[in-house]
């Protein structure tokens, strides 16, 4: 993949480079008619090749500034789930969208937090790049982009700089606004120098749209190979449920863990942002709902530090861990999950 170093101008100081990462410097000459109109038709060629993007200093600036064509896709998700209308809905449809959430909230959680973002368990790189597969089916760009915004976001959390944090710019835009701007497209490289050096995982950041394309289509064909087979569904019903809206329901609940877990719950440690533990978040996100714990001890594989927190993305990583498709997971020393509780009185537990 061609790095951002090398998309940018040559006369680009190396201290700007650093600060810009991917969000490369571009001269553009020409009239601004045609300038927007080249712009466009870039932002619509990034719907399939990240690479070709280029966004000014000035662009970038501006924290609400959002891309137009690149919201496009994003919206014309949400208005496909409005496709139940016209196709129906099945048990074996709604099953099948049901089990994709499980699956794709697992991968988020797991796999793009707790592995890429955070490093709190260790596996193969064939396993790795599986991992980075599923993850990224779940329409919530590649797996370098995700951790590198995710470090960004611990660094800055609930900062000027934080670009979701709901208390900076409020629940909407920290909640799926964010997403939409020309400042969160790049990222910084120096950041994710461990994932940097793997060709498969730059491969998937790169192209990230190509894995949910190829899942939207054999969703499809599911459909129509099962409404063959006489079961009560068609390949437009699949695509419907078991695609758009089992994808948007999971971004959404994922999206909660930005905005909602800083500003709803329970603060158990003393922190210097407003992060906190959310009970039914929790549930419905396999265990980052415990907001504050993750702050607090960013590098735990287990996010649900006491035996009542439900925390299954856990319970499954123990089990993998068990058979030896991970391995070193980090737990939490007890002598730092029972200090600097804002509630001395905290119960201890295993």
């Amino acid at each position: 993949m061609e790095s951002a170093k090398e998309r940018m101008n040559p006369q680009t100081s190396t201290d700007e480079k650093a600060e810009l990462g991917n969000n490369a410097i571009s001269e553009d000459t020409s009239a601004p008619e045609t300038g927007g109109i080249r712009k466009f038709f870039r932002a619509v060629g990034c719907w399939f090749d990240n690479s070709g993007m280029e966004y000014s200093v000035d662009e970038t600036a501006d924290k609400y500034a959002v891309d137009w064509a690149r919201l496009i896709p994003y919206a014309g998700m949400h208005l496909m789930c409005l496709g139940v209308i016209w196709v129906g809905w099945s048990w074996i449809a709604c099953g099948i969208a049901a089990g994709l959430y499980v699956v794709h909230m697992f991968s988020i959680t797991a796999f793009y937090h707790r592995l890429f973002s955070h490093c709190a368990y260790k596996t193969s790189r064939v396993a790795q790049f599986i991992f980075a597969v599923v993850g990224n089916s779940s329409v919530q760009r590649g797996p370098i982009w995700w951790a590198a915004r995710h470090r960004h976001h611990h660094r800055n959390s609930d900062q000027e700089n934080d670009v979701h944090s709901p208390v900076q710019h409020g629940l909407f835009w920290s909640h799926m606004g964010w997403i939409t701007s020309k400042g969160a497209f790049g990222f910084e490289e120096k950041s994710v120098p461990d994932l940097m050096k793997f060709p498969e995982l730059r491969f998937l950041d790169r192209y990230d749209n190509l894995v949910p394309l190829l899942e939207g289509v054999g969703l499809f064909f599911l459909g129509v190979y099962l409404q063959n087979q006489g079961w009560n569904t068609s390949g437009g019903q699949m695509l419907i449920w078991a695609f758009f809206v089992s994808t948007i329901v999971c971004s959404h609940a994922t999206f909660t863990i930005n905005s909602l877990t800083h500003v709803f719950g329970k603060k158990r440690y003393k922190s210097k942002d407003e992060s906190r533990n959310n009970w039914w978040l929790a549930i419905i996100t396999f265990g980052e709902g415990w907001h504050n714990n993750h702050h607090y001890y960013p590098g735990s594989v287990r996010q649900g530090f006491y035996w009542w927190e439900y925390d299954f993305t856990y319970y499954v990583l123990w089990c993998m861990s068990k058979v030896g498709i991970i391995w070193d997971l980090n737990g939490v020393p007890e002598h730092i999950r029972e200090a600097h509780h804002i509630d001395a009185k905290v119960k201890k537990a295993a």
